[in-house]
Protein backbone atom coordinates (compact mmCIF):
# COMPACT_ATOMS: atom_id res chain seq x y z
CA UNK A 1 0.00 0.00 0.00
CA UNK A 2 1.23 3.42 -0.69
CA UNK A 3 2.85 5.50 2.02
CA UNK A 4 1.85 8.53 1.40
CA UNK A 5 -2.20 7.47 1.65
CA UNK A 6 -3.08 8.13 5.31
CA UNK A 7 -4.74 4.68 6.05
CA UNK A 8 -4.63 5.11 9.79
CA UNK A 9 -7.62 7.82 9.14
CA UNK A 10 -9.57 5.42 7.38
CA UNK A 11 -8.68 3.10 10.61
CA UNK A 12 -9.85 5.16 12.78
CA UNK A 13 -12.77 5.93 10.80
CA UNK A 14 -13.91 2.76 10.77
CA UNK A 15 -12.93 1.75 14.27
CA UNK A 16 -16.07 4.70 14.75
CA UNK A 17 -18.55 2.98 12.51
CA UNK A 18 -18.08 -0.05 14.12
CA UNK A 19 -17.25 0.44 17.16
CA UNK A 20 -14.05 -1.97 17.22
CA UNK A 21 -10.72 -1.78 19.00
CA UNK A 22 -8.53 -3.63 16.75
CA UNK A 23 -7.48 -1.91 12.96
CA UNK A 24 -9.71 -3.74 9.81
CA UNK A 25 -8.37 -5.80 7.42
CA UNK A 26 -8.00 -2.94 4.28
CA UNK A 27 -6.92 -4.66 0.88
CA UNK A 28 -6.26 -2.11 -1.91
CA UNK A 29 -8.37 -2.40 -5.25
CA UNK A 30 -7.32 -1.99 -8.85
CA UNK A 31 -8.15 1.60 -10.04
CA UNK A 32 -8.83 3.06 -13.24
CA UNK A 33 -7.04 6.37 -15.00
CA UNK A 34 -7.62 8.83 -11.99
CA UNK A 35 -5.51 9.68 -9.17
CA UNK A 36 -8.34 7.98 -7.06
CA UNK A 37 -7.06 4.96 -4.91
CA UNK A 38 -10.09 2.23 -3.92
CA UNK A 39 -9.73 -0.49 -0.93
CA UNK A 40 -11.67 -2.98 0.63
CA UNK A 41 -12.20 -2.47 4.26
CA UNK A 42 -13.19 -5.83 6.17
CA UNK A 43 -16.00 -4.06 8.93
CA UNK A 44 -17.20 -7.70 10.18
CA UNK A 45 -16.23 -11.66 9.06
CA UNK A 46 -19.14 -11.58 6.49
CA UNK A 47 -19.45 -7.66 5.27
CA UNK A 48 -16.90 -5.22 3.58
CA UNK A 49 -17.25 -1.71 2.57
CA UNK A 50 -15.17 0.10 -0.73
CA UNK A 51 -13.03 3.25 0.62
CA UNK A 52 -12.46 5.67 -1.58
CA UNK A 53 -9.07 8.20 -1.25
CA UNK A 54 -8.90 11.22 -3.80
CA UNK A 55 -5.39 12.96 -2.86
CA UNK A 56 -5.18 16.89 -2.03
CA UNK A 57 -8.22 16.31 0.14
CA UNK A 58 -7.38 19.45 1.96
CA UNK A 59 -8.07 21.30 -1.76
CA UNK A 60 -11.70 22.68 -1.96
CA UNK A 61 -12.13 21.43 -5.74
CA UNK A 62 -11.20 17.54 -4.79
CA UNK A 63 -13.07 15.98 -1.25
CA UNK A 64 -13.63 18.72 1.73
CA UNK A 65 -16.84 18.23 3.05
CA UNK A 66 -18.12 21.66 2.63
CA UNK A 67 -16.00 24.17 0.68
CA UNK A 68 -15.59 27.97 1.86
CA UNK A 69 -18.79 28.96 0.27
CA UNK A 70 -20.69 26.02 2.00
CA UNK A 71 -20.51 23.70 -1.20
CA UNK A 72 -20.72 19.49 -0.62
CA UNK A 73 -17.69 17.83 -2.30
CA UNK A 74 -19.41 17.34 -6.00
CA UNK A 75 -19.07 13.24 -5.40
CA UNK A 76 -21.38 13.57 -2.18
CA UNK A 77 -23.81 16.04 -3.73
CA UNK A 78 -24.08 14.49 -6.92
CA UNK A 79 -24.39 11.29 -5.02
CA UNK A 80 -27.55 12.45 -3.17
CA UNK A 81 -29.44 13.63 -5.98
CA UNK A 82 -28.84 10.95 -8.06
CA UNK A 83 -30.48 9.13 -5.50
CA UNK A 84 -32.99 11.41 -4.34
CA UNK A 85 -34.23 11.21 -7.84
CA UNK A 86 -34.54 7.40 -8.01
CA UNK A 87 -31.04 6.49 -9.41
CA UNK A 88 -29.60 3.29 -8.01
CA UNK A 89 -26.19 4.38 -6.45
CA UNK A 90 -23.85 3.40 -3.59
CA UNK A 91 -24.51 4.22 -0.44
CA UNK A 92 -22.53 6.07 1.68
CA UNK A 93 -21.89 4.35 4.85
CA UNK A 94 -19.27 7.28 6.68
CA UNK A 95 -17.63 9.91 5.76
CA UNK A 96 -14.22 10.92 6.87
CA UNK A 97 -13.44 14.07 3.90
CA UNK A 98 -11.21 15.95 6.13
CA UNK A 99 -8.67 12.51 5.67
CA UNK A 100 -9.83 12.27 2.15
CA UNK A 101 -11.72 9.18 2.76
CA UNK A 102 -15.13 8.13 1.93
CA UNK A 103 -16.44 4.95 2.82
CA UNK A 104 -19.17 2.87 0.15
CA UNK A 105 -20.84 0.58 -0.29
CA UNK A 106 -19.41 -2.79 -1.60
CA UNK A 107 -21.16 -3.30 -4.61
CA UNK A 108 -18.51 -6.58 -5.18
CA UNK A 109 -15.91 -6.86 -8.38
CA UNK A 110 -18.56 -6.96 -11.28
CA UNK A 111 -18.62 -4.07 -13.61
CA UNK A 112 -20.73 -4.14 -16.36
CA UNK A 113 -17.33 -5.52 -18.37
CA UNK A 114 -16.19 -7.70 -16.05
CA UNK A 115 -19.69 -8.82 -15.67
CA UNK A 116 -20.35 -9.46 -19.46
CA UNK A 117 -17.15 -11.11 -19.72
CA UNK A 118 -18.42 -14.16 -17.40
CA UNK A 119 -22.30 -13.83 -18.45
CA UNK A 120 -22.25 -12.41 -22.48
CA UNK A 121 -25.63 -14.01 -23.42
CA UNK A 122 -26.83 -10.45 -20.59
CA UNK A 123 -25.63 -8.29 -22.73
CA UNK A 124 -28.85 -7.49 -24.48
CA UNK A 125 -30.92 -7.44 -21.39
CA UNK A 126 -28.81 -5.19 -19.73
CA UNK A 127 -27.74 -2.74 -22.30
CA UNK A 128 -31.51 -2.36 -23.05
CA UNK A 129 -31.45 -1.65 -18.76
CA UNK A 130 -28.45 0.82 -19.06
CA UNK A 131 -30.61 3.04 -21.73
CA UNK A 132 -33.96 2.99 -20.30
CA UNK A 133 -31.85 4.22 -16.88
CA UNK A 134 -30.22 6.68 -18.41
CA UNK A 135 -33.38 7.74 -20.09
CA UNK A 136 -35.25 7.66 -17.27
CA UNK A 137 -32.60 9.65 -15.19
CA UNK A 138 -32.29 12.80 -17.86
CA UNK A 139 -36.32 13.15 -17.31
CA UNK A 140 -35.64 12.69 -13.61
CA UNK A 141 -32.53 15.14 -13.71
CA UNK A 142 -34.56 18.05 -16.00
CA UNK A 143 -35.29 20.13 -13.75
CA UNK A 144 -32.25 20.71 -11.13
CA UNK A 145 -31.46 22.72 -8.06
CA UNK A 146 -30.55 26.29 -8.40
CA UNK A 147 -26.98 25.80 -7.09
CA UNK A 148 -26.52 21.80 -7.80
CA UNK A 149 -22.50 21.45 -9.01
CA UNK A 150 -24.28 20.27 -11.72
CA UNK A 151 -26.16 23.33 -13.48
CA UNK A 152 -22.14 25.16 -12.99
CA UNK A 153 -20.60 23.70 -15.43
CA UNK A 154 -20.82 22.14 -19.50
CA UNK A 155 -19.82 20.63 -22.62
CA UNK A 156 -19.33 24.27 -23.94
CA UNK A 157 -17.40 25.33 -26.99
CA UNK A 158 -14.56 26.00 -25.38
CA UNK A 159 -14.31 22.52 -23.75
CA UNK A 160 -15.04 20.38 -26.50
CA UNK A 161 -12.66 22.34 -28.71
CA UNK A 162 -10.44 21.89 -26.07
CA UNK A 163 -10.90 17.53 -25.85
CA UNK A 164 -10.38 17.96 -29.77
CA UNK A 165 -6.90 20.00 -29.18
CA UNK A 166 -5.92 16.75 -26.52
CA UNK A 167 -6.61 14.37 -29.64
CA UNK A 168 -4.35 16.54 -31.70
CA UNK A 169 -1.76 16.66 -29.12
CA UNK A 170 -1.37 13.19 -27.71
CA UNK A 171 -3.50 11.05 -30.23
CA UNK A 172 -1.26 12.31 -33.39
CA UNK A 173 1.43 14.76 -32.22
CA UNK A 174 2.99 12.72 -29.25
CA UNK A 175 2.50 9.67 -31.57
CA UNK A 176 5.43 11.62 -34.13
CA UNK A 177 2.13 12.01 -36.35
CA UNK A 178 3.03 15.16 -38.08
CA UNK A 179 0.76 17.74 -39.27
CA UNK A 180 1.28 20.62 -41.68
CA UNK A 181 0.37 23.82 -41.60
CA UNK A 182 -2.46 23.19 -44.25
CA UNK A 183 -3.42 19.76 -42.08
CA UNK A 184 -3.25 21.68 -38.79
CA UNK A 185 -5.93 23.94 -40.41
CA UNK A 186 -8.22 21.42 -41.88
CA UNK A 187 -8.31 19.58 -38.33
CA UNK A 188 -8.55 23.27 -36.54
CA UNK A 189 -11.94 23.81 -38.94
CA UNK A 190 -13.10 20.79 -38.35
CA UNK A 191 -12.85 20.81 -34.17
CA UNK A 192 -14.05 24.48 -34.35
CA UNK A 193 -17.13 23.01 -36.08
CA UNK A 194 -17.93 20.11 -33.99
CA UNK A 195 -17.47 22.15 -30.87
CA UNK A 196 -19.79 25.39 -32.23
CA UNK A 197 -22.36 22.32 -33.13
CA UNK A 198 -22.47 20.38 -30.42
CA UNK A 199 -22.29 23.51 -28.01
CA UNK A 200 -25.64 24.80 -30.10
CA UNK A 201 -27.83 21.59 -29.11
CA UNK A 202 -30.35 21.47 -25.84
CA UNK A 203 -28.31 20.71 -22.57
CA UNK A 204 -29.35 18.90 -19.91
CA UNK A 205 -27.57 16.16 -17.32
CA UNK A 206 -24.82 14.13 -18.65
CA UNK A 207 -23.26 11.58 -16.24
CA UNK A 208 -19.76 12.14 -18.58
CA UNK A 209 -18.84 8.68 -18.59
CA UNK A 210 -21.35 6.34 -18.65
CA UNK A 211 -19.58 3.16 -20.04
CA UNK A 212 -19.12 -0.35 -18.90
CA UNK A 213 -16.55 -0.06 -16.57
CA UNK A 214 -18.76 3.02 -14.37
CA UNK A 215 -22.08 0.70 -14.12
CA UNK A 216 -21.60 -1.99 -11.39
CA UNK A 217 -24.03 -5.21 -11.60
CA UNK A 218 -25.58 -6.34 -8.39
CA UNK A 219 -27.60 -9.93 -7.98
CA UNK A 220 -31.35 -8.39 -6.85
CA UNK A 221 -33.32 -11.67 -6.07
CA UNK A 222 -31.59 -13.42 -9.25
CA UNK A 223 -31.57 -10.56 -11.61
CA UNK A 224 -28.70 -8.16 -12.33
CA UNK A 225 -29.55 -4.53 -11.31
CA UNK A 226 -27.03 -1.89 -12.38
CA UNK A 227 -25.61 0.34 -10.24
CA UNK A 228 -24.19 4.22 -11.38
CA UNK A 229 -20.48 5.26 -10.22
CA UNK A 230 -17.76 7.05 -11.29
CA UNK A 231 -20.66 10.08 -11.22
CA UNK A 232 -18.73 13.27 -9.70
CA UNK A 233 -17.47 14.92 -13.23
CA UNK A 234 -21.73 15.20 -13.81
CA UNK A 235 -22.29 18.45 -15.53
CA UNK A 236 -24.91 19.90 -18.53
CA UNK A 237 -24.72 18.57 -22.02
CA UNK A 238 -26.28 17.42 -25.25
CA UNK A 239 -28.54 14.57 -24.75
CA UNK A 240 -26.45 11.99 -26.85
CA UNK A 241 -23.08 12.32 -24.63
CA UNK A 242 -23.43 9.62 -21.91
CA UNK A 243 -25.38 7.51 -24.98
CA UNK A 244 -21.99 7.71 -27.17
CA UNK A 245 -20.10 7.23 -23.84
CA UNK A 246 -21.96 3.83 -23.67
CA UNK A 247 -22.70 2.46 -27.09
CA UNK A 248 -19.58 3.18 -28.46
CA UNK A 249 -17.73 2.56 -25.64
CA UNK A 250 -13.90 2.11 -26.59
CA UNK A 251 -13.96 -1.55 -24.04
CA UNK A 252 -16.36 -2.83 -26.08
CA UNK A 253 -17.28 -4.13 -29.74
CA UNK A 254 -20.99 -3.74 -30.96
CA UNK A 255 -22.30 -4.04 -34.42
CA UNK A 256 -23.99 -1.15 -35.79
CA UNK A 257 -27.55 -3.10 -35.70
CA UNK A 258 -27.43 -3.55 -31.80
CA UNK A 259 -26.54 0.51 -31.46
CA UNK A 260 -29.51 1.07 -34.00
CA UNK A 261 -31.77 -1.23 -31.70
CA UNK A 262 -30.52 0.67 -28.14
CA UNK A 263 -31.36 4.14 -30.15
CA UNK A 264 -34.44 2.92 -30.85
CA UNK A 265 -35.47 1.62 -27.08
CA UNK A 266 -33.78 5.10 -26.08
CA UNK A 267 -36.25 7.37 -28.80
CA UNK A 268 -39.39 4.99 -27.69
CA UNK A 269 -38.25 5.71 -23.57
CA UNK A 270 -38.52 9.30 -24.62
CA UNK A 271 -41.56 9.50 -27.03
CA UNK A 272 -39.79 10.28 -29.89
CA UNK A 273 -41.06 10.48 -33.15
CA UNK A 274 -39.51 9.25 -36.38
CA UNK A 275 -38.23 13.46 -37.63
CA UNK A 276 -36.51 13.29 -34.08
CA UNK A 277 -34.93 9.85 -33.94
CA UNK A 278 -33.35 10.85 -37.31
CA UNK A 279 -32.12 13.65 -35.65
CA UNK A 280 -30.76 12.05 -32.50
CA UNK A 281 -28.86 9.68 -34.94
CA UNK A 282 -27.44 12.71 -36.53
CA UNK A 283 -26.18 13.92 -33.14
CA UNK A 284 -24.94 10.36 -31.78
CA UNK A 285 -22.51 10.38 -35.10
CA UNK A 286 -21.13 14.16 -34.56
CA UNK A 287 -20.68 13.19 -30.90
CA UNK A 288 -19.18 9.84 -31.24
CA UNK A 289 -16.74 12.01 -33.52
CA UNK A 290 -15.86 14.44 -30.79
CA UNK A 291 -15.68 11.75 -27.43
CA UNK A 292 -13.58 8.81 -29.70
CA UNK A 293 -11.20 11.51 -30.74
CA UNK A 294 -10.75 12.91 -27.07
CA UNK A 295 -11.03 9.52 -25.96
CA UNK A 296 -7.88 8.32 -27.79
CA UNK A 297 -5.61 11.35 -26.92
CA UNK A 298 -6.64 10.81 -23.27
CA UNK A 299 -5.22 7.19 -23.77
CA UNK A 300 -1.85 8.23 -24.86
CA UNK A 301 -1.81 11.08 -22.40
CA UNK A 302 -2.33 8.05 -19.62
CA UNK A 303 0.86 6.80 -20.58
CA UNK A 304 2.77 9.40 -21.21
CA UNK A 305 2.12 12.08 -18.15
CA UNK A 306 0.64 9.32 -15.69
CA UNK A 307 3.05 6.39 -16.21
CA UNK A 308 -0.54 4.20 -17.12
CA UNK A 309 0.43 2.21 -20.45
CA UNK A 310 -2.86 0.18 -19.68
CA UNK A 311 -5.06 1.44 -21.93
CA UNK A 312 -2.86 1.68 -24.95
CA UNK A 313 -4.49 -1.14 -26.60
CA UNK A 314 -7.74 0.78 -27.20
CA UNK A 315 -6.20 3.51 -28.91
CA UNK A 316 -6.54 2.38 -32.60
CA UNK A 317 -9.93 0.48 -32.01
CA UNK A 318 -11.39 4.00 -30.35
CA UNK A 319 -10.10 6.05 -33.24
CA UNK A 320 -11.45 3.56 -35.74
CA UNK A 321 -15.25 4.08 -33.95
CA UNK A 322 -14.52 8.11 -34.73
CA UNK A 323 -13.83 7.22 -37.86
CA UNK A 324 -17.11 5.17 -38.55
CA UNK A 325 -18.88 7.67 -37.54
CA UNK A 326 -17.01 10.36 -40.21
CA UNK A 327 -17.98 7.91 -42.81
CA UNK A 328 -21.91 8.26 -41.80
CA UNK A 329 -22.22 12.40 -42.08
CA UNK A 330 -19.90 12.77 -45.24
CA UNK A 331 -22.41 15.07 -46.55
CA UNK A 332 -20.83 17.89 -44.30
CA UNK A 333 -17.55 19.42 -46.16
CA UNK A 334 -16.14 20.27 -42.82
CA UNK A 335 -16.25 16.72 -41.28
CA UNK A 336 -15.17 15.05 -44.71
CA UNK A 337 -12.00 17.29 -44.84
CA UNK A 338 -11.21 15.83 -41.37
CA UNK A 339 -12.07 12.06 -42.49
CA UNK A 340 -10.11 12.68 -45.53
CA UNK A 341 -7.23 14.09 -43.12
CA UNK A 342 -7.29 11.05 -40.59
CA UNK A 343 -7.08 8.63 -43.66
CA UNK A 344 -4.14 10.13 -45.24
CA UNK A 345 -2.24 10.45 -41.72
CA UNK A 346 -3.58 7.34 -40.04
Amino acid sequence: MAANVPLERLEECVRRLTGQSESPPIVEMPGGGSSRRFYRVTLEPDRSAVAMYVPDATRSDEIVKNDEAGRRWSFLEVRDLLQERGIRVPFVLAEACEDGFVLLEDLGDDTLAQYLSQYPAARVKLYRSAVRDLARAQRALADLPRRSIIASRALDEDLLAWEMDHFREWGLEARDIRLSDRDRRTFDEASSHIARLVASWPRGFVHRDYQSRNLMVREVNGEPELVWIDFQDALLGPRVYDLVALLNDSYQVFERPFIEERLDEYAHELGLDAEHRQALGREFDVVTIQRKLKDAGRFVYFDRVKNNPNFLRFVEPTIQKARLALARVEHDAKLRALAELLDRLL
